[in-house]
């Protein structure tokens, strides 16, 4: 054989050995704009790693929590890299689900807002990194609110804002006067459903685990809820999600939306809000006490420890959550669109803070939410719209179901929350929290 086929097949096989060696990571994420934008962006790290493939799953919430928890409980290895959030982080890295992360030292993990960074820790260790965090917040037509010779408070109560929704739906014009979660599912209507609750004075359990839905708290916080989006929501609310209400709001449709307060980037973007100029914010509103009003939240990448290809899973969390991308997506997108809630650096960046005229209010909200102090009474379990156990996630999303059905008609609110406190008994009794 003469030497040049000789290194022509050596070549060939070198390269097929390159193919063959790359390592693909398989991402399942949420279907929201920033984890969209970050698929986009992603071609950026492909490049600068040709030895590392991306593959996206990209589902619906609800979808997506179920996906990664069947993948994760049962070690079938689906996923590489997890898209999960502050109530996950901790029960999974107990379970020992999760890979500990180790950043490089460029990574500079100190500069992580120390909440998020807690809250995705366990004894000190990070399981997850946050893509961006959030708490939440009102949003609101100053325009609509000026016309109507209305002036929302900088802390609005629940009865202010069913006040200001009664006198702002305009359905003839196509505007409602509010926009809610009514999606029912753990982490959709009960994230919202979950801090009335609290600011009401309720409480999932009590000091013996004994669960206390079906209660004068609980039923005030959702008698409010139901009355408010029922009255003055769009039509078929209880299919909407946090996405569905972020279209509606910013296609001029909603005069108010108390939802996250990620989705300020997105409505102050004129190229993505046709309310750009037009929104103003405030906090979001209490009930009879300021605990536990607004919450805490994190969609954060994650690797588990069935992942077989766990370091170059680790190396795309590390750049998909990193100054270097932030910079990327101001580059893009503009400033006010960054992934916001995550890092001190973002905070303290001039051009930021000119961009998101919200920036220092979302600060605020994020360091104020206290998963260890969010309730009137005291409580077993740490978490502000959820209770960090493994069981919480089957329970909220039960009560969830009563809850839309009681949005809907198709139950009473006494029902719904008999039917919710029967079942969380019979879940807590199972699980061996009740004798």
């Amino acid at each position: 054989m003469n030497k040049t086929l000789t290194t022509a097949i050596a070549a060939a096989f070198v390269g097929l050995a390159g193919v063959a060696s790359a390592a693909t990571v398989t991402i399942a994420t949420i279907n929201n704009p920033d984890m969209i934008e970050l698929q986009k962006l992603s071609k950026t790290f492909e490049q600068a790693n040709p030895d590392i493939q991306l593959r996206w799953v990209t589902l619906e919430e609800n979808v997506l929590r179920q996906r990664v928890t069947t993948d994760i409980a049962t070690g079938s290895g689906q996923f590489d890299l997890m898209t999960i959030g502050a109530y996950e982080a901790p029960i999974w890295a107990a379970k020992n689900w999760l890979t500990p992360l180790d950043m490089p030292a460029n990574y500079d993990v100190n500069d992580v807002i120390k909440t998020v960074r807690d809250g995705l820790s366990l004894k000190g260790k990070l399981y997850a990194v946050p893509f961006y965090a959030e708490s939440s917040m009102t949003y609101y037509r100053k325009d609509l609110f000026d016309a109507k010779g209305l002036k929302m408070p900088e802390q609005p109560t629940w009865t202010d804002i069913q006040g200001f929704a009664e006198k702002l739906t305009d359905k003839a014009a196509g505007v409602y006067g509010i926009c809610l979660r009514g999606q029912a599912g753990w982490g959709e209507n009960m994230a919202l459903v979950g801090t009335m609750v609290n600011t009401y004075g309720g409480r999932w359990f009590d000091q013996s685990w004994k669960p206390t839905i079906d209660t004068p708290e609980w039923k005030k916080a959702v008698t409010t809820y139901v009355d408010i989006l029922g009255k003055y929501g769009p039509p078929g609310a209880s299919a909407n999600g946090f996405n569905e209400n972020l279209v509606l709001f910013g296609s001029g449709k909603c005069a108010m939306w108390v939802d996250a307060t990620v989705a300020a980037g997105m409505l102050y973007n004129g190229k993505e809000s046709k309310v750009a100029d037009k929104v103003a914010f405030a906090a979001a509103p209490q009930g009879t006490s300021p605990k536990g009003a607004h919450w805490l939240w994190m969609w954060s990448l994650a690797v588990p420890k069935s992942s077989k290809n766990q370091a170059a899973a680790q190396k795309f969390a590390a750049w998909a959550t990193s100054k270097e991308y932030i910079a990327l997506v101001a580059k893009d997108k503009g400033w006010a669109s960054v992934p916001s809630g995550t890092r001190e650096s973002t905070y303290a960046n001039p051009e930021y803070q000119k961009a998101a005229p919200f920036a220092s209010f979302v600060l605020s909200a994020i360091n104020t939410a206290n998963p260890t102090d969010a309730t009137v009474q005291k409580v077993p379990y740490i978490g502000v719209q959820f209770a960090t156990i493994p069981e919480f996630q089957s329970i909220g999303t039960v009560v969830g179901q009563n809850v839309a059905g009681a949005l809907t008609g198709k139950l009473t609110i006494d029902q719904a929350l008999k039917n919710s406190q029967a079942s969380t008994e019979r879940a807590m009794k199972q699980a061996g929290y009740l004798k």
